[in-house]
């Protein structure tokens, strides 16, 4: 049975979203490419939406059970994650250049899981997701996602098959991720001449 539903809009950055049960948001060290969301802790998922940079509709739901298959719609195929939530309020992160923003709308009250009879520590993410036009671009592509929510034992993902662009894309992030910030550092020699003291 649906506990709670909100509804929104969101302004996407240039690499998706954070969703989860943390608020201490890190860049993710795997990207889920072939996938539309992917672990990034066990405690939050990262998501890859079409859009590279306009708004996006997002629902999000609550149920205190498994919820039956979306129909209809033009939804893609759902796929699910485990995410443990020992602190049962959902946070939100859009993943930007640099930072991450929190769009959880103010006149919203925060969301929260429900804990269930047995205690589980556990939640079941659904993801499902619709876009009007397919090709990554920006400003308004007609995405929305809808991402339903319960207490479930963990268990493994559902994903459709990667394929070995996929694979690639995975092993080049794996390795952009893995180069030191001091390779990223520039060394510029500033001379100084009577015209152009030091400030």
């Amino acid at each position: 049975m649906l506990v709670r539903e909100a509804t929104f809009t969101v302004n996407l950055g240039e690499n998706g979203y954070l969703i989860g049960f943390d608020d201490d948001y890190e860049w993710p060290k795997e990207m889920p490419f072939g996938w539309r969301c992917g672990p990034a802790t066990d405690t939050n998922a990262v998501v890859l939406p079409t859009t590279d940079t306009g708004p996006m509709q997002m629902t999000i739901q609550v149920h205190d059970g498994p919820p039956a298959p979306q129909a209809g719609g033009g939804w893609e195929a759902a796929e699910e994650i485990s995410l443990r939530a020992d602190f049962p309020v959902l946070c939100l992160a859009v993943i930007r250049q640099s930072d991450f923003w929190d769009p959880w709308p103010d006149q919203e009250p925060p969301l929260e899981v429900p804990r269930s009879a047995n205690d589980e520590e556990w939640v079941r993410m659904r993801l499902y997701c619709h876009v009007d036009n397919s090709e990554p671009g920006i400003g308004d592509r007609g995405e929305r996602h809808l991402v339903q929510l319960w207490r479930a034992p963990q268990a493994p993902g559902v994903h459709p098959e990667l394929t070995d662009a996929d694979r690639q894309a995975r092993a080049e992030y794996a390795a952009q991720m893995g180069v030191p910030v001091e390779e990223y550092t520039t060394t510029y020699t500033v001379s100084y001449t009577p015209d152009n003291p030091p400030a």
